[in-house]
């Protein structure tokens, strides 16, 4: 069978190593693995998962070098933010090992003294996971720690471009003392996935972060085949700027967020909805900022531009920001790839991006800021939530109290009040709306795949 696995650089857009496709009887046998693994695995105490589990953690914190340098080849991620990456996904497999029992434990439920009642927490079974190419190792980790904590099984398809991280990552768990079958990485094309995974009995469960249509076509088979999903999709964040002491620092640390993956982040800030009192010096600060981001070149510490993910991400980015210019958007920097071949566009500011432009419903996957100019809480409120998408917010004010109102009025499944957006094992993530359903991480993800059995005991 012929390969879509393939690490291709994206500095460069050279091919460095392929791996072939599953085949058909490769996938059912899988399947068959992990049924027959799950019996094992989830009669295993919840102590000596959580002992796997830290294990798990221990090598990643020690390979975090290597990791790191694996991904920047597949996706383009800089080393150190690729270090950062390896540092979050060895904190979540620890998190949920440090938790699992008591996130496990049972739960009473009060009512009439007619006898005792709980709720015991179970695994299903084989679980699907399907992830995607911007955080290779975090993606799979907020997935799969808690579900193999759970006592579930594992069948992982990665995006095609980081098939050797997937792989290491298999590894990972079996040098961890996880059984072989626990966990298995599978090099599956899209019709394997709506033909043989999800149809079959023996998966119990899909997980999928990815694009809008990605998640309509997984959930539209899973409820054919009465499967629970999880599903986390995109996003177009707003970063409400109510107030500031100093409008420099501000911009700042939107654009540092802004550029973090080099924009590459489901619940990356990517509307800038600014008071009109300091909208043009922030809009001023922003762009001197995006003039002075110059690309970076493997292994080069200073810049934190790196590539986009691949030359048809940078195309169809490139095609967005035009599109919008078109339109009648003002472009104040960038929007233009760099000379010398790979994926790497330079940074881009749009103003005046009004309704009806690609730019203002559609997600840009990279590294572009949208300002926008209001006047009024309630016309800011109003604008961060006309969106289809409800993934994160950000709100920022010198009154904790004006920044908790207005952030109380955000259609979002999650609100930072006075912080950039970002992620910690402890906190829950997900959204509402097109962004998707479900939540991981925190101690909300370990009540996704699982039997909340209720036990009763007759007095």
């Amino acid at each position: 069978m012929s390969t879509m696995y393939r690490v291709t650089n994206p500095a460069t857009g050279e091919v460095a190593e392929e791996f072939a496709t599953a085949t058909d009887s490769e996938i059912l046998a899988a399947l068959d693995r992990s049924a027959t693994a799950f019996t094992e695995w989830s009669q295993t105490s919840v102590a000596d998962r959580a002992a796997i589990l830290t294990r798990v953690s221990e090598i990643y914190a020690e390979r975090a070098e290597e990791l790191a340098q694996v991904i920047q080849l597949e996706m383009g991620k800089a080393v150190r933010e690729g270090k950062g990456e390896v540092g979050l996904s060895s904190a979540i497999y620890r998190y949920f090992a440090d938790n699992a029992e008591a996130f496990m434990a049972d739960e009473p439920l009060r009512g009439p003294e007619d006898g005792t009642a709980m709720i015991r927490r179970k695994p299903v079974g084989s679980l699907l996971g399907i992830m995607p190419w911007n955080f290779p190792y975090y993606q799979v980790a907020r997935f799969a720690a808690p579900n193999l904590a759970l006592g579930n099984t594992i069948l992982l398809k990665h995006a095609p471009q980081c098939p050797r991280s997937a792989q290491i990552m298999e590894e990972i768990f079996i040098d961890a003392g996880l059984p072989e079958s626990a966990y298995i990485n599978i090099y599956a094309s899209n019709e394997q996935v709506a033909d043989i995974i999800l149809p079959d009995p023996r998966n119990h469960g899909v997980s999928l972060t990815g694009s809008e249509r990605a998640g309509s076509a997984v959930a539209a088979e899973a409820g054919k085949n009465l499967k629970k999903v999880v599903l986390e999709l995109g996003g177009s964040d707003p970063y409400i700027l109510l107030d500031t002491p100093d409008v420099a620092k501000s911009a700042s640390t939107f654009f540092k967020t802004r550029m973090g993956n080099t924009g590459q982040a489901c619940n990356s800030p990517k509307r800038m909805i600014v008071m009109d009192d300091v909208y043009d010096e922030f809009l001023s600060s922003i762009t001197e900022a995006a003039k002075n981001f110059t690309p970076e070149q493997p292994g080069d510490e200073g810049s934190r531009l790196s590539p986009l993910s691949s030359v048809a991400a940078a195309d169809r980015f490139v095609e967005q920001v035009q599109d919008t210019v078109k339109d009648g958007a003002t472009l104040l920097a960038g929007g233009k790839r760099y000379d010398g071949g790979g994926a790497y566009v330079e940074p881009v500011v749009l103003a005046d991006v009004e309704k009806g432009m690609r730019g203002y419903y559609e997600e840009l996957f990279g590294p572009a800021v949208i300002v926008y100019k209001v006047s009024s809480e309630e016309e800011a409120v109003e604008m961060a939530n006309d969106t289809p998408f409800g993934l994160g917010a950000a709100v920022f004010s010198n009154d904790i109290e004006r920044a908790e109102r207005v952030g109380s009025q955000i259609d979002s499944g999650m609100v930072f009040l006075n912080a950039p957006e970002g992620t910690r094992e402890y906190l829950p993530f997900g959204g509402v709306k097109r962004s998707g359903v479900g939540r991981e991480l925190g101690p909300l993800a370990m009540d996704e795949f699982v039997n909340k059995q209720m036990v009763f005991k007759g007095n």
